[in-house]
């Protein structure tokens, strides 16, 4: 059966539980597979890059609704600076006054928000680079990850079901290989992202 876009997952995963009476419950069993996977993995097609828009005497910056873990974050301009960032305490103590207003050049996050220091006195496009969750195959129908590793889709799916259909013994089974073939895709990627490296010896 091929696995290449949403209704080719739903199908399978009731093929694979030789199960007819799921129609109902399967779309919940990706949805929770899809949340599993986005607490799981980070890999470079989940990474994308944004232009937010700082302005004077807003210290809040809302965070994309797809945003899972920050990669970057830097202020544009010449030259662009990165921001560095420190807890929401340590921005409190930095910045007590929100009246103290400058170019930002430090950052915590808090909730959905990114939070500025100091507070913007000017426009600023602030540029983040983040790891994005996959787009909802409900919505989608397919993605990069659906191309690149169904069987990620497939064994985590399989994964949620078994608790619901009271199938203890293939818990660890599904599961197992779901663990595999998520190691597996991450291994592959963080050798991709250093291939062509060199170690180079500093000489002091």
């Amino acid at each position: 059966m091929a696995l290449a876009n949403y209704s080719d997952l739903v199908a399978s995963v009731g093929a694979w539980l030789h199960r007819d009476d799921l129609a109902a419950n399967i779309p919940d069993f990706i949805a929770l597979a899809e949340a599993r996977i986005s607490r799981d993995l980070r890999i470079r097609k989940q990474i994308v890059t944004t232009t937010l828009t700082a302005i004077p005497g807003n210290q809040y910056l809302a965070l994309p609704a797809d945003w899972i873990e920050l990669e970057n974050l830097s202020v544009q301009g010449s030259p662009t600076t990165n921001l560095s960032y420190v807890t929401v305490e340590q921005l409190n103590v930095n910045y007590p006054d929100k009246g103290f207003v400058g170019k930002p050049s430090l950052y915590t996050i808090e909730g959905d928000s990114l939070i500025l220091g100091a507070t913007p006195d000017s426009t600023y496009p602030i540029i983040l680079t983040y790891y994005a969750k996959f787009p909802a195959l409900a919505t989608a129908s397919t993605n990069a990850l659906m191309t690149l590793a169904p069987s990620i889709y497939l064994f985590a799916a399989l994964s949620e079901a078994a608790p619901f259909i009271s199938d203890d013994v293939r818990v660890q089974l599904w599961d197992t290989k779901y663990r595999a073939d998520m190691t597996a895709l991450q291994a592959q990627d963080d050798k991709a992202t250093h291939s062509g490296s060199m170690l180079r010896v500093k000489i002091i």
